[in-house]
């Protein structure tokens, strides 16, 4: 049987081929959900490049509370105006590509189609797992050296990428710990009092979700538009530090009175749940310890071995992504075409936004994300 010759394919076939990639990626994204074109969005989509006079950028723009007070009455308010102030964060991007390759006509009497079918699947998981890596690496602030659950990379490019630069480590004001025992929220996080001072019972707990929120609140970091003047928070945690939070007495009351009553509950479903204004998601990507070397988790200095997890608690903006055209879908012939490969290249990025705050001092702050140091 005569294999079909992978140079055959036309440009505009490619173009399908990739695009067909890039949805079934987009499909299987767990950040996916939240993206959107403006500013009420929690991941800001960028899909377009701004020109300037330093070329072609992806950029996010932040925009300023207005801080005068106006005038009064008949006062003149003709040469009083107030300039609005925009900051402009721009997102380096960089090509991430993959390929995987063909052994060989003996080594698989199976159609070419098949083997393309094949290769879209494999690729598409594995750009949308990337790019979910990536977007919770950099709302942690953890290096893409690590994988999220803290294990070092080994041989991995990602660390190399543009934007892998841009990683920042929680500033001051967005960075907590829960103290389960007390029950307090704890901030302004320094020497021992991190994620060193977290013990076993310092578990996730609906007490600490309402602190959250009234914390966030306090520094002005804005929910997510739901329409009709209401906003929301989305709140990331591991399944195991989810576990623990459903063994919470607190927020099984709240969720069971805050839920559709019989089968399509979401106690039995097991489905993303809203509690006050707070979407509670579930993800294995969340940044955690589970991974990581003993001596390189959670716990006390002289030993280092709890494992614990960053939940991450996100407003508007929290994060940017750069997503420029549709992958690029290449193919090739190796060994007299004995053997076939094919590639994909996706130009992305990602940064979270930091913002001098007028509310805290023009303290430049995180934007939008806020992490939590808690036991799993």
């Amino acid at each position: 049987m005569a294999l079909t010759n992978f140079g055959l394919l036309t440009n505009e076939q490619k173009t399908i081929w990739s695009k067909d990639l890039w949805k079934n990626a987009r499909n299987m994204s767990f950040v996916n959900k939240f993206l959107g074109s403006g500013p009420d969005a929690m991941i800001q989509h960028i899909t377009e490049l701004k020109k300037s006079e330093k070329g072609a950028r992806a950029v996010i723009t932040l925009l300023a509370d207005l801080q005068g007070d106006g005038v009064a009455g008949d006062r003149t308010l003709e040469g009083n105006e107030e300039a609005m102030q925009t900051f402009d964060q721009v997102i380096r991007i960089d090509q991430l590509r993959h390929a995987n390759r063909h052994e060989g006509r003996m080594a698989d009497q199976k159609s070419v189609v098949e083997f393309r079918g094949n290769s879209k699947n494999v690729l598409s998981y594995w750009l949308a797992d990337r790019i979910d890596q990536m977007a919770f690496l950099t709302l942690g602030g953890i290096s893409y050296a690590y994988y999220p659950n803290g294990g070092l990379r080994v041989g991995s490019d990602l660390p190399y990428l543009e934007f892998a630069a841009d990683v920042s480590a929680p500033s001051t004001r967005r960075m907590c710990r829960w103290d389960g025992t007390a029950k307090v929220l704890k901030t302004s996080l320094t020497g021992s009092n991190t994620s060193a001072a977290i013990v076993a019972g310092d578990v996730p707990m609906w007490d600490m979700f309402v602190q959250l929120k009234a914390y966030a609140k306090d520094r002005y970091i804005r929910g997510v538009s739901e329409g009709g003047g209401k906003e929301a928070f989305h709140a990331f945690l591991t399944p195991q530090a989810m576990a623990k939070l459903k063994k919470d007495e607190t927020y099984n009351l709240n969720l069971r009175h805050s839920q559709d009553k019989g089968a399509n509950s979401k106690l039995f479903s097991g489905d993303t749940v809203k509690i006050d204004g707070i979407y509670l998601h579930e993800y294995r990507h969340v940044p955690n310890t589970s991974g990581a070397a003993s001596g390189s988790k959670y716990g006390s200095a002289s030993s280092y071995t709890l494992d614990g997890c960053q939940a991450l608690f996100c407003g508007a903006q929290a994060l940017g992504m750069a997503d420029i055209k549709a992958p690029e879908w290449d193919e090739k012939g190796f060994d007299y075409d004995n053997s076939q490969g094919i590639s994909v290249g996706k130009i992305l990025g990602f940064l979270k936004p930091k913002f001098g705050n007028i509310y805290e001092s023009n303290a430049v702050e995180d934007f939008g994300a806020i992490s939590c140091y808690v036991a799993q």
